[in-house]
C-alpha cells in the first residue's frame, strides 16, 4: 500500500468541474466539491474561464484539507485542448473552446498537411475536436502572439503548471483525437515536424510522474503541505480506463460517460476502425494504442431532457417498448457514429415525459452499443460516471450488446484512475451491480426495430 492515501483529484470535465478527495485505502471518493464550467464567449474567440476555474481549485482544495489532509493532488481533464504558454509560463493566447468553429475557417489547408488516420489513429473532426487544427488556426490567426510561444502544453499539464512551474505533456492527451501523436512509434507525428513544433512541445513524461511539489506560494495559500507532490496527470477516459487495465482480464470494455460517452476496447475483436464514424485510437496511462469511439451524449442527454422529469414508471417502460417508441440519431450532429444524420422521432404520437424518458435513455444506450460493435468491443462493459445510475440505460445497453454492463459504483469515474497515479497497488477496482442481457424478447424487438429504423433513415 502506498504511503500516499488521501490524493485530492481536480478533474476538469467540459461542463462541470470538480475537486474529488480519493481514499487509495479504500479507493472511493470521500468528499467532492463543483463547479460548472462554461466557456467564455468574448474575444478574441470563446475560451475557457481558466482564472476562475483555478480560484475554484484553490478553494476546494483549502477546504478538503481542512476536513482531511491532502496527501497529494492528480490531474484529469477533457480532450482537445492544448495550451500555449509564454517562458514565464503565461498564457500566451487564451484556452480556445473546441466547441468553436473558427478553425474551420482554414480546413482546406490543414487538410492538406495533416498526416492520415493510418498515422495517428485520428478522425477528421469538426470545429477544434483535432488539437493540431486548433494550434494551426492560432498561428495562422494570431502570429505575432504565437511567436512569444516557449512550450505547448496538453491541458491537464497546463494545471500541473500552475502547481508547480514546471513543463511537461502526457501521451493519453496528446493520443486523443489530436493529430499530434502516432501511438504505434509512441512520438510526436509527422504534423509536428511539419510545422516545426517539436521544440515547443514540453517533455514528454509518464502519467504517474511527480512532476513536483506544489509551490510555497500555493501552499501558503490553501494550508497544504509544502512537500505535497503534484502528478503529471491524464486525459480524463483514460482515467476511467486505469483501474481496469490494472485489475480486469482482457477480453473488456469501459464507458466514460458525461459530456462525452467515450467506448474503449480492451483485448476485443480485431476490427478495421472507421474514422467517418468517429471511432479513434487513444493511448492509455501504460502507453497503449486503445480502439475507441464516442458520441456527445451527455449534452445529447441534456438537449433532450432539459425541464423534463428524470424519471418514469414500469407502465411507461413498457409502453415505449411495445408500442416501439424511437428517438434516431443524432440530436448532436457533427461527430458520433452517425455524424451526419438529423434526429427524429418514430411512432412517437402523445409520447408522455416519462415514455420520453425512457426513449432517451434507450436511444443513448443504443448509440453507446453502436460505438462498441465499431470498435470489436467483447467481454463485458463497464460504465463509469453519470449514466452508470442510470438503470434504464444500462439495460438497454446490455440487451443490445448481448453482454453483461457494470454500472459502476464510483460517483466520478474519472478522479479513481486519477488517483490510482498516486499509487503502486494493483488492487481490484470496486465494480457495483452486474446487469445482465434481459431474457425478454420484447427488449431484443426494441433493438431489432431501432437498428433497422436507422439503416432505414440512412
Amino acid at each position: 500500500m502506498s504511503a500516499l492515501r488521501h490524493i485530492a483529484v481536480i478533474d476538469i470535465g467540459k461542463t462541470n468541474a470538480k475537486v474529488a478527495l480519493v481514499d487509495l485505502m479504500t479507493l472511493s471518493e470521500v468528499a467532492l466539491r463543483r463547479m460548472a464550467n462554461a466557456p467564455l464567449r468574448q474575444a478574441p474567440y470563446p475560451h475557457h474561464d481558466v482564472e476562475a476555474l483555478w480560484t475554484f481549485i484553490l478553494n476546494s482544495l483549502a477546504s478538503l484539507n481542512r476536513e482531511q489532509r491532502i496527501d497529494a493532488i492528480s490531474i484529469t481533464t477533457h480532450g482537445a485542448t492544448g495550451v500555449l504558454v509564454d517562458a514565464a509560463g503565461e498564457l500566451v493566447l487564451p484556452v480556445l473552446d473546441y466547441e468553436f468553429d473558427g478553425p474551420d475557417r482554414l480546413a482546406a489547408d490543414y487538410d492538406a498537411i495533416r498526416p492520415p488516420f493510418a498515422e495517428t489513429g485520428t478522425p477528421r473532426l469538426p470545429a477544434g475536436l483535432n488539437l493540431g487544427a486548433q494550434f494551426f488556426w492560432l498561428e495562422k490567426r494570431f502570429p505575432q502572439e504565437f511567436a512569444r510561444t516557449s512550450a505547448m502544453l496538453m491541458y491537464p499539464q497546463y494545471w500541473a503548471l500552475r502547481l508547480t512551474g514546471l513543463g511537461a505533456n502526457e501521451v493519453t492527451s496528446l493520443g486523443c483525437h489530436t493529430d499530434l501523436w502516432n501511438p504505434w512509434a509512441a512520438d510526436f507525428s509527422s504534423l509536428v515536424d511539419r510545422l516545426g513544433w517539436r521544440s515547443l512541445m514540453a517533455p514528454v513524461r509518464p502519467a504517474r510522474a511527480r512532476l513536483g511539489p506544489i509551490l510555497p506560494a500555493l501552499a501558503a495559500r490553501t494550508g497544504l503541505n509544502p512537500r505535497t507532490p503534484v502528478f503529471c496527470g491524464l486525459h480524463d477516459s483514460n482515467a476511467s480506463l486505469l483501474p481496469h487495465l490494472l485489475s480486469d482480464a482482457p477480453p473488456f470494455s469501459v464507458v466514460s460517460t458525461g459530456t462525452w460517452v467515450v467506448s474503449m476496447a480492451v483485448g476485443g475483436k480485431g476490427i478495421e476502425l472507421d474514422a467517418a464514424r468517429d471511432t479513434l485510437v487513444n493511448v492509455s496511462a501504460l502507453g497503449d494504442p486503445v480502439p475507441s469511439a464516442r458520441f456527445m451524449g451527455g449534452r445529447e442527454f441534456s438537449v433532450l431532457a432539459a425541464d423534463k422529469p428524470l424519471d418514469c414508471s414500469g407502465s411507461d417502460v413498457l409502453a415505449v417498448l411495445t408500442k416501439k417508441m424511437l428517438l434516431l440519431p443524432s440530436t448532436q450532429q457533427g461527430s458520433g457514429p452517425f455524424p451526419h444524420h438529423a434526429a427524429a422521432w418514430l411512432n412517437a404520437d402523445g409520447i408522455s415525459k416519462g415514455e420520453r424518458f425512457a426513449a432517451i435513455s434507450f436511444y443513448l444506450a443504443l448509440m453507446t452499443a453502436t460505438c462498441l460493435e465499431l470498435i470489436g468491443a467483447d467481454g463485458p462493459t463497464t460504465v463509469e460516471g453519470p449514466f452508470a445510475r442510470n438503470r434504464l440505460f444500462v439495460g438497454m445497453l446490455a440487451a443490445a450488446t448481448g453482454r453483461t454492463v457494470i454500472a459502476s459504483e464510483a460517483a466520478t469515474g474519472t478522479s479513481i484512475g486519477a488517483a490510482l497515479l498516486a499509487s503502486n497497488q494493483i488492487a481490484p477496482h470496486g465494480k457495483g451491480e452486474r446487469i445482465e442481457p434481459q431474457p425478454d424478447p420484447i427488449w431484443a424487438g426494441y433493438v431489432s426495430a431501432w437498428r433497422a429504423a436507422v439503416e432505414a433513415w440512412r
